[in-house]
């Protein structure tokens, strides 16, 4: 009894998600939804009919070869053979029919799914991709959840269909004896027990195992990657990679062999039972037309009632079984839709100016990442005047990059404030905020569109414009790449397409640099904007970059000091904290930690013995009166 409650209490836990799906479906395949329901009432209904007019062309049967052809069971013999023709006929058409409902609903269903699914990992903080708990949902919402509402339409499809088909078999036996469908129910009980016990065992094994089929993903990614193909081949990695994914997915087969195996084996208990019930109950019927009870059609209808109902019942329960297996996933499902943003627009978003009047300040700003105890900012000041080129240097880990993602807002500082012209950068609408910053990012995406959509990107407020497009190009660098191709600014960047090419990281970064531009923002953010280009394309760029950001705040962080030393004021990032500023000259003459890396950057790019005291005055002069 404790088995049986826990069960149904368990079912009950997931019903109200079994009313989530069916909303939804509701909502998005309203019609689809109304002729799948009248095709499954039909369609149940024909199987009785099917029986019934078998037990008609017996007795007609029995009687025309008693009687012989003159006889009164000719005409109910010919037209129940017709009728049965047509009955089987609309079977197959219905069928046909219903196969091409099922698809319209469940494709629009999947899409609607799959749409609200990629909206929501959209819309989530930052913050979530730092956690492999979010990708645990992620995974199983995408990969598990979003087929089974799918698999939820169906199974209720059929069980509903079986369910009217079932209801008249029992009709059809009640008159042979009452106890005949009860006798039916319980030969399938012992299904039900095995069916619900197995779905529940494999949704915990599923939920166990979410992280081993990630990373087998993960290895597998690595097998097929173009990005992993040139490192695999070096190092030999490949063997390795085979090697652990085979561990992993042997080990994940094994398991799911062993719970089918025991699946099997209640199944075939489950079975037996089943078969023994039946035989009994045949017996039973050929004791009664022994006896002259019933007849001959009497006999293939309760054959055919019988046994068709049994098959019916395993599958209502398997059906059932399908639905609670199927819901215990959609808590993965909405449970990953709820997710809810912490960076989110104010109540009363105050407006957001389309330039920088005073500066951008960081006040006493302390933040560290979700799930980590160690602090990257730690009371961090910071004053960024409007229309300065500011740069921040640092070594890896001060805490530079965290910069940008604060002043974007991906994530909000655990204690003190960023503000703008000193509001609060909290009481802006996000994505307003936003449009008035333009970034290029450490590791910029790489588009696989065309070179003008992967400018054009960079702005998608507006309507594309090829003028701004190659004003952007040429401020990046970019243009002189895409000269080179026949297409020009219709060249299809990237080898995931027919047609297309492949960029350098330095000339990836250019297209990435021109996307930057191409919005015309008052703050200009750029992380390692010069990390992929030699010393010439450098200096080149960099004029061309003080043209552009005039009047503009640009904030560039780098660990390249020629190019820090074109910035207006330098700042020092250390520990999270500002530990040095000034410009370029006046940080040299203070000999502090800037001078020195400064010194050991310039010694390691001339020639042995050139990087003399002398040599490094000049360098320092023709730098400095930029």
């Amino acid at each position: 009894m404790g088995f049986m409650e826990g069960k149904i209490e368990n079912i009950r836990k997931q019903f109200p998600y079994i009313l989530r799906v069916f909303s939804l479906i509701w909502s998005v395949s309203r019609s689809w939804t109304l002729a799948w329901l009248a095709l499954l009432v039909v369609q149940g209904l024909l199987p009785v009919a099917v029986v019934q007019l078998t037990r008609i062309v017996v007795d007609s049967l029995v009687l025309v070869i008693d009687e012989g052809s003159d006889s009164a069971g000719v005409t109910p013999l010919v037209l129940s053979v017709v009728g049965m023709g047509l009955v089987l006929l609309l079977q197959e058409l219905l069928g046909s029919f219903s196969n091409y409902i099922r698809t319209g609903q469940s494709e629009r269903v999947k899409d609607h799914i799959n749409e609200i699914v990629l909206d929501k990992s959209s819309m989530v903080d930052l913050a979530f991709y730092d956690s492999p708990e979010y990708f645990d949902h992620l995974h199983r919402a995408t990969f598990e959840a979003g087929s089974r509402p799918i698999a939820i339409l169906e199974g209720t499809g059929s069980l509903l269909q079986n369910g009217i088909t079932m209801v008249s078999m029992a009709l059809v036996l009640i008159p042979y004896g009452w106890w005949l469908p009860v006798a039916l129910f319980f030969s399938t009980l012992p299904a039900l027990f095995v069916v619900l016990r197995h779905r529940q065992r494999y949704h915990r094994w599923s939920l166990e195992t979410t992280k081993d089929e990630r990373r087998s993903w993960y290895y597998r990614y690595n097998l097929t990657s173009r990005e992993t193909a040139p490192e695999l081949r070096l190092f030999a990695l490949a063997n390795n990679f085979r090697e652990r994914y085979r561990i992993l997915r042997t080990r994940l087969r094994e398991e799911r062999l062993r719970l089918q195996r025991d699946q099997s084996v209640s199944e075939t208990v489950a079975g037996l039972i089943a078969l023994l019930i039946t035989g009994l109950a045949m017996v039973w019927m050929m004791t009664q037309i022994l006896r002259g009870a019933f007849s001959l059609g009497d006999m293939a209808l309760f054959y055919a009632a019988f046994n068709q109902g049994q098959r019916l019942m395993r599958s209502l329960l398997s059906q059932v079984g399908e639905i609670y297996s199927n819901s215990l996933f959609l808590s993965d499902l909405f449970e990953f839709l709820e997710l809810e943003p912490k960076v989110v627009d104010p109540p009363e978003p105050l407006p957001v100016h389309a330039s920088i009047q005073n500066e951008i300040t960081f006040r006493d700003v302390w933040f560290n990442y979700p799930g980590k105890e160690r602090s990257v900012l730690r009371g961090l000041n910071l004053i960024i005047p409007a229309g300065k080129m500011i740069a921040i240097v640092g070594v890896n880990g001060a805490g530079k990059s965290t910069l940008i993602k604060l002043l974007c807002r991906f994530y909000d500082p655990q204690k003190g404030a960023v503000l703008i012209d000193g509001k609060d950068l909290r009481s802006f609408a996000v994505d307003e905020l936003r449009q008035t910053i333009t970034a290029l990012f450490q590791e910029p995406v790489l588009f696989q569109e065309t070179a003008a959509t992967n400018i054009a990107f960079g702005n998608i407020f507006i309507e594309p414009d090829m003028h701004l497009v190659k004003e952007a190009a040429e401020m990046a660098g970019a243009a002189s790449v895409l000269d080179k191709y026949p297409q020009d600014y219709e060249t299809q960047l990237g080898l995931l397409f027919e047609s297309g090419v492949e960029l350098s990281v330095g000339e990836w970064q250019r297209i990435a640099l021109a996307r930057a531009f191409y919005r015309n923002a008052p703050i200009i953010v750029l992380d390692e904007p010069t990390s992929a280009m030699d010393p010439w394309a450098e200096a080149d760029w960099l004029k061309r970059f003080r043209k552009y950001t005039a009047g503009r705040t640009a904030l560039l962080i780098t660990h390249r000091f020629t190019t820090a030393a074109y910035a207006d004021i330098i700042h020092v990032l250390e520990n999270g904290q500002i530990v040095e500023s000034g410009d370029h000259q006046e940080l040299l003459l203070r000999g502090g930690k800037y001078a020195e890396s400064w010194r050991e950057q310039i010694q390691r790019w001339m020639p042995s013995g050139m990087a003399t005291e002398n040599n490094y005055g000049k360098e320092t002069n023709q730098v400095s009166n930029h």
